[in-house]
């Protein structure tokens, strides 16, 4: 977002040159714009931008394109109710690019009762995911969305974790433009120093940890390209 607005603003520039500031496309103009989807101060910049002549058609699409490739993964920020992102969408998405990966019964584990995600060759599996949005900010989450060359603090939660409940994690973090993985045994989270025992009364065993710019690179060690996550998964989980 800050790339396509940095760049807008060049463009209005250049406009106001060339029309005299003839059209207002202030900041204060545009933030005061009333907005109805899908009608916003974006479409109504970039069609004062066509309509002057100040870029071309083509030159709009290349802008588009550029978005859209920076953002490809922002529409998992508009998955609002955390559930719905941390199981279904999460959960959903493992399976896809690791599809060897099975959903757990009875039958592959007579002690099953729903405290994990997936089972592959006796390793017990739980999948946990968090987005990367802008630390100090009361901004919706798609708002907030950060790229992964973004210079704002953020901060990722990954909550509910019961490292006695399965052998393995999967961490998944979402950025706009990319999505990263992490893959540690239940003793790795368990016995880091971030992860934060008892996250709710009650709930012994259970901790969150939190992934944040200022510590993000002490876990290179876990982090797997989506090819190497089964292999992982079984080193780790045969550790």
């Amino acid at each position: 977002m800050e790339k396509l607005i940095k760049k807008l603003k060049s463009k209005i520039a250049s406009m106001d040159k060339r029309n005299g500031n003839k059209y207002n496309l202030s900041d204060d103009f545009l933030d005061s714009l009333y907005s109805v989807y899908p009608f916003n101060k974006f479409e109504y910049v970039i069609s004062h931008l066509i309509g002057t002549g100040t870029i071309t058609l083509q030159q709009y699409l290349n802008i588009r394109n550029e978005y859209l490739e920076r953002n490809k993964y922002l529409y998992i920020f508009e998955i609002a109710a955390p559930r719905t992102f941390g199981e279904n969408w999460a959960q959903h998405h493992l399976n896809e690019v690791v599809p060897e990966l099975k959903r757990p019964s009875l039958s592959c584990d007579p002690e099953y009762a729903g405290q994990y995600d997936f089972w592959y060759d006796g390793i017990r599996i739980e999948v946990k995911a968090s987005r990367a949005v802008q630390r100090k900010s009361g901004d919706s989450l798609i708002v907030k969305a950060l790229s992964s060359d973004s210079k704002y603090a953020f901060d990722m939660n990954f909550q509910q974790m019961k490292p006695a409940c399965c052998d393995v994690f999967v961490w998944i973090a979402v950025w706009r433009d990319v999505i990263r993985y992490w893959v540690l045994s239940s003793d790795e989270v368990k016995n880091n120093r971030y992860f934060s025992h008892g996250q709710h009364r009650g709930n012994v065993g259970e901790g969150q940890l939190w992934l944040r710019n200022t510590n993000i690179g002490e876990f290179d060690e876990y982090e797997v390209g989506v090819r190497d996550i089964l292999a992982k998964v079984v080193e780790k989980g045969k550790h």
